[in-house]
């Protein structure tokens, strides 16, 4: 089986997690924390960054820090993880959710604007699996009606926006920093912002809000939402590798569509935009509506051959728990539903090599052949 994800860590993530053990630093006071603080957000062009215990843990907090709650409205696309709708749904907010654009994947920008009224308070942008969303127009818009912006960067690692790098717009960011993310620490997270007191209220927030006279006197509620040292210490080892790793994606993303890009059974999401160049965090098709089968079956006979596949997001306002929570308004969203439907992604780690590669490709090129479908 070719693995959807394969990180690489052979760099000098041994060395410094030896440090820790050797030096007995483990938890979140470690000296590796703060330097992997530091030096991401200086890597992403911030003043502060607040490392969490996961991209979940960041959204939660990102969203608390900015002081959303109930009777508050937060934009939000409804193409994305589930992790940007719980955080705001447990700030007591409500989601609004907008379909995505059907070339770049990201949420449409052109209908945030008729979804605003006078509840609305946040918009909340996720670059979507290599390619930025359309900041421009967004900050325009709401640094026209004063509204908060949570850029959600979980998937933009080394990305840049008209040569500015993702994670430095608006308000406060997120990153998260799993498995399969071009800088990973197995799990989490990092909230960044150019606001040294909304920085502070996050380090409280993740941290319990223990009191700042008697430690355990609180005046809210926090989290335990700490990043170890150790994980930090693979953070710092990765980071020094996030150009090396941009260079290997956007190979991978090469060499798929040199293989991929001339078939007229499925669509890809382009190489680059008028504002930016591909990332290709993951390799994602998006199946014709001619081909007779639908992603669900296409990933189930590429499995058979040895080739692992994850599916895209499923959309917010199509959710279960949603819908029984009375948070779906019963509108379709038919860009998303179609990528939901029709998309998966193809193994994107950094770890494939080229062959694997080819034979990637030359499954997904014998399950159409299968269909009668000319490759």
């Amino acid at each position: 089986m070719i693995p959807v994800n394969s990180p690489l860590l052979d760099g000098d993530e041994s060395r410094y997690l030896q440090e820790c053990i050797a030096t007995g630093w483990l938890s979140a006071e470690g000296g590796f924390v703060e330097q992997f603080e530091r030096e991401f957000a200086a890597r992403v062009g911030r003043a502060h960054g607040v490392a969490v215990s996961s991209g979940t843990a960041a959204l939660d907090v990102a969203v608390a820090a900015l002081g959303l709650g109930p009777g508050d409205e937060v934009i939000v696309p409804t193409f994305t993880i589930i992790s940007c709708v719980a955080a705001i749904l447990r700030a007591g907010a409500t989601p609004i959710f907008v379909d995505s654009d059907a070339r770049t994947w990201n949420m449409n920008v052109d209908q945030i604007e008729p979804l605003l009224n006078r509840r609305t308070r946040a918009i909340m942008p996720v670059h979507t699996y290599g390619l930025p969303v359309d900041m421009e127009p967004l900050l325009k818009l709401a640094g026209d009606h004063g509204l908060h912006v949570i850029e959600d960067a979980a998937e933009a690692h080394g990305l840049q926006y008209r040569g500015e790098p993702c994670g430095s717009f608006g308000d406060i960011s997120t990153f998260s920093f799993y498995a399969n993310k071009l800088v990973t620490t197995g799990e989490g997270g990092m909230v960044l912002t150019d606001d040294p007191a909304i920085a502070e209220r996050c380090r409280s927030l993740r941290n319990l809000c223990f009191g700042s006279g008697r430690r355990f006197v609180h005046e809210e509620l926090g989290w335990n939402y700490r990043m170890s040292n150790l994980q930090a210490a693979v953070g710092v080892a990765q980071l020094k590798q996030l150009d090396r790793f941009i260079r290997l994606k956007r190979a991978m993303g090469q060499r798929y569509s040199d293989r991929l890009g001339s078939l007229a059974a499925i669509t890809l999401q382009p190489a680059r935009t008028e504002h930016a160049e591909n990332g290709y965090w993951v390799y994602g098709v998006v199946l014709e509506d001619h081909v007779p089968l639908d992603a669900a079956e296409a990933m189930r006979r590429l499995a058979e051959r040895g080739i692992g596949t994850r599916p895209f997001f499923w959309p917010m306002h199509e959710q279960p728990v949603l819908k029984r929570l009375g948070f779906s308004d019963g509108n379709a969203r038919p860009v998303s539903e179609r990528l939901a439907r029709r998309g998966f992604y193809l193994p994107s780690g950094l770890g494939l090599s080229q062959a694997e590669i080819d034979t990637v490709c030359d499954e997904v090129c014998a399950l159409l052949a299968d269909f009668g479908i000319r490759t």
